[in-house]
């Protein structure tokens, strides 16, 4: 059932707090307001994506067995879904990816399943009003997080997850011969690595030790990408990057010429930033930092510019009825917040939050992107609670 609440989210007026261990010394951008569609109030995926799904200039919106067509968001079954009782368990669509996985000029649909569960790819039936073919990827993909980026920079989207019988961490690549697709599986980690456990959290990937070449993180220490992306294995490093947490994201946010990590607690109280050091002898070390505290679960996180001031801002918010309401905070408010990136006299990142709905929450992972090509970015959520999409005026 499609749901339209016509009320206006008014950001950073009464509703908002500065977090960090810095003082401010400049307020920063205008007023930012999001409209909130409930577009299914059902649960059935704890994620969300989006694409062009019928080639009609319009991005349409991918919530696991539905696809919403803009600009009206009506639904299309992908595959015969079922209703969830979130009060007594779990979905099978945790994450959801839009890539042309056959290269026929259509997207289609990355699905994982339960963490330690299969992962599939469905294939768009080109316009046509039928449910997309399914094919398995692989069996097993552990870690909470799972990634669909471009680790080997041919311009293709890979994806990169864990096996926890293996107990590798590994990335897959596409190889499509005359409309045929085969994944190519290539091991990062040697055989019981850290990260790759059914319910491990925190994954991601970004340049740590500067050389221009993306790695991998876990919050237990990252995987040196080599030049030549078939070797193996990758060059692990020991780090401290924090408790359990979700997607790890990276930027320089202290403007010191390397990268920092950014995450949030999946299923406790706690975002933080993780500050790269370097000892006289160049090893990298972290400091973490707290940004917030006030709110748990905070299970996905998009880094994103909200406000168009060239600053990376970050967005999340407390999955809603994670663990059936049994967590820290279990049965708070499931909000989602937009934290502004500002910076001190020192050139030190400070945050200051906004609220922009305290009824809806995230799920696994989310996505922001334009969607009215108006410039400003929106949000799109897939949890527990349904299907919500932010426009952002």
């Amino acid at each position: 059932m499609f749901k339209q609440k016509t009320t206006i989210c008014a950001i950073g007026l009464c509703l908002f707090c500065l977090v960090s261990l810095h003082s401010v010394s400049q307020t920063a951008g205008s007023d930012v307001g999001f409209k909130k569609y409930h577009l299914w109030d059902a649960f059935y995926t704890e994620a969300a994506t989006v694409a062009d799904v019928n080639k009609d200039g319009r991005m349409d919106i991918i919530a696991g067995a539905r696809w919403f067509e803009a600009p009206d968001w009506k639904a299309h079954d992908i595959w015969k879904h079922k209703k969830f009782d979130y009060t007594k368990g779990y979905s099978d669509s945790f994450l959801n990816f839009a890539i042309d996985v056959n290269e026929d000029g259509w997207m289609d649909l990355i699905c994982f399943d339960f963490p330690g569960k299969e992962v599939y790819w469905f294939e768009n039936p080109k316009g046509a009003d039928a449910l997309w073919k399914r094919y398995l990827i692989d069996s097993i993909a552990s870690n909470e997080s799972p990634m669909a980026v471009d680790i080997n920079n041919d311009g293709k989207t890979d994806l990169v997850f864990g096996n926890e019988k293996l107990g590798q961490m590994a990335w897959f690549n596409t190889v499509v011969k005359n409309g045929k697709v085969s994944w190519q599986r290539r091991p990062i980690s040697e055989a019981n690595a850290k990260g790759v456990g059914m319910f491990s959290h925190g994954l991601g990937w970004g340049d740590i030790n500067g050389d221009g070449i993306k790695d991998v993180m876990i919050r237990g220490g990252w995987w040196e990408a080599p030049k030549d992306m078939k070797t193996f294995p990758w060059k692990f490093h020991e780090a401290k990057l924090g408790a359990s947490c979700a997607q790890m994201l990276t930027y320089d946010f202290d403007g010191d010429g390397d990268n920092d990590v950014l995450t949030s607690s999946a299923h406790d109280y706690g975002v933080w930033w993780h500050e790269q050091m370097r000892d006289a002898k160049g090893q990298i070390a972290f400091k973490t930092h707290a940004i917030d505290t006030s709110f748990s679960e905070a299970h996905s996180i998009v880094l994103q510019d909200v406000n168009g001031d060239g600053l990376p801002d970050f967005i999340t918010g407390k999955r809603f009825f994670s663990h059936q309401g049994r967590g820290p905070g279990g049965l708070e408010p499931a909000v989602l917040y937009w934290f502004e990136l500002l910076k001190d006299g020192n050139n030190k990142p400070v945050w200051k939050r906004h609220l922009i709905d305290n009824n809806s929450g995230v799920g696994i992972q989310f996505v922001m992107e334009d969607m009215n090509k108006d410039g400003k970015p929106d949000i799109i959520i897939g949890n527990k609670n349904g299907v919500y999409y932010f426009e952002q005026e």
